[in-house]
């Protein structure tokens, strides 16, 4: 029996992983405000923004990284199959995490160890967790890299990050998050500033762990074509909130929002050769001075006098909700 299984609230039929009402301060600035999203086993969930939309921070709230004196989680709940992580003493969290849940982060050179063979960081989960010898712990960790298709692993486990490329790199941060074979992983832009070839073998690598072991995967990201590929949900974000979410395909063919909807005029097309780019106008709000209405107003082209207040997430249909006043004429 896992450590998860024994804990309050344990439900096997309930979501992978389910975010509630998550408020999340840096300092004394509200970064995250009341995100709620969810993601059953086997499923990837995307969660897209532009850069400083509260995506990071709410993923490693979740993780149980964000604490006082830099942040704190300020309300909300976080489950992991039933089982409420913010309500957990810190200790049992640290023994979830990488067992349970783990992440891939965004910078693999700065998530792991300069100072320490990558062989070992992955060894030292294998006698923390599960208290196996360095011997065989060190033989985990060789297939773990095996696994995630670094060439020559055993003798490459001896090598440091740096010795390794970005792409590399990133698939030795992905060993790290799935040696323990967690129930879901959070993956932070796992391909931000790798060239297409290596993002496809990334994405690859993630898909063939998440068919052969169930995982519940919460991909971060702001490339609009990744999502296209692999998400089967989408929740969007901006200045700290939920705007829409749905299925991919459906919110792709009818955005709901203003947001979405300029995201996804803004991708190039081969068609649009020649062409000026779409671009959203202005930038996104101060967190420090939010406005009381509709954050996405000021770059709104559907804006009215109602925008003045703050709208409700409002389910629109089956699996769809959009936190917008204009919504129908958004879809129209």
């Amino acid at each position: 029996m896992t450590l998860l299984a024994t804990l309050p609230g344990h439900d096997p039929a309930a979501p992978a992983l389910a975010v509630s009402g998550l408020h999340v301060r840096l300092g004394r600035t509200g970064i995250v405000h009341g995100v709620d999203y969810a993601v059953e086993p086997g499923r990837t969930l995307a969660v897209l923004g532009e850069s400083g939309s509260g995506k990071s921070v709410t993923a490693r709230a979740v993780m149980g990284l964000i604490r006082p004196p830099t942040g704190a989680v300020t309300a909300g709940s976080v489950r992991l199959r039933g089982v409420d992580l913010l309500t957990l003493p810190e200790e049992t969290r640290r023994r979830l995490r990488a067992t349970t849940i783990a992440m891939v982060f965004q910078d693999a050179l700065s998530a792991l160890n300069p100072v320490l063979s990558v062989g070992y960081q992955i060894a030292e989960l294998f006698r923390a967790h599960l208290g196996l010898s360095r011997k065989e712990a060190h033989r985990r960790a060789v297939e773990v890299l095996d696994l995630v298709r670094i060439p020559a692993a055993a003798r490459r486990a001896r090598d440091y990050p740096h010795q390794f490329s970005g792409g590399m790199r990133q698939r030795v941060g992905i060993g790290l998050a799935i040696a323990l074979n967690p129930q879901v992983i959070i993956a932070d832009e796992p391909t931000t500033a790798l060239d297409v070839t290596v993002q496809a073998q990334i994405l690859r690598l993630l898909g063939e762990i998440q068919r052969e072991h169930g995982t519940a995967l919460v991909l971060i990201t702001h490339d609009m074509g990744v999502v296209a590929d692999v998400a089967d949900r989408v929740a969007v974000m901006y200045a700290g909130r939920v705007v829409e979410q749905g299925g991919a395909a459906e919110l792709y063919a009818r955005p709901a929002h203003p947001y979405t909807e300029a995201l996804l005029g803004a991708i190039p097309r081969p068609q649009l050769r020649g062409q000026r780019l779409a671009v959203i106008p202005g930038a996104p709000p101060d967190p420090a001075d939010p406005d009381p209405g509709c954050r996405f107003r000021p770059r709104c082209g559907y804006g009215t006098d109602a925008c003045d207040q703050a709208p409700a997430a409002l389910q629109i249909a089956a699996g769809r909700l959009a936190a917008c006043h204009e919504w129908e004429r958004v879809t129209a």
